[in-house]
């Protein structure tokens, strides 16, 4: 299974995913807003056993088959400003 990467300029460290470049037909809007102008940054070969860093690739796939994209969050920041000074 191959997939297209790209990020927004409104949200630079989400990433979507989509089954084929340049294919957007199959996202909402609202999440395009979201991430404002897109910009590709790769394409991946996707296999069960290949790991990605921050996304489980079977989440992933499927996800690219049954909704046609798949977001890819920041990892939570666990750190407490409040305890910061």
């Amino acid at each position: 299974m191959h997939c297209s990467v790209y990020k927004g300029r409104k949200a630079p460290d989400h990433y979507l995913f989509l089954p084929r470049r340049d294919d957007f037909d199959g996202v909402p809007q609202a999440l395009l807003d979201r991430f404002g102008v897109l910009e590709h940054v790769m394409d991946l070969v996707l296999t069960p056993q290949r790991r990605l860093a921050r996304t489980d690739i079977h989440a992933l796939m499927r996800s690219l088959l049954v909704q046609g994209c798949y977001v890819q969050l920041p990892p939570k920041d666990e750190t407490d400003f409040n305890q910061i000074a």
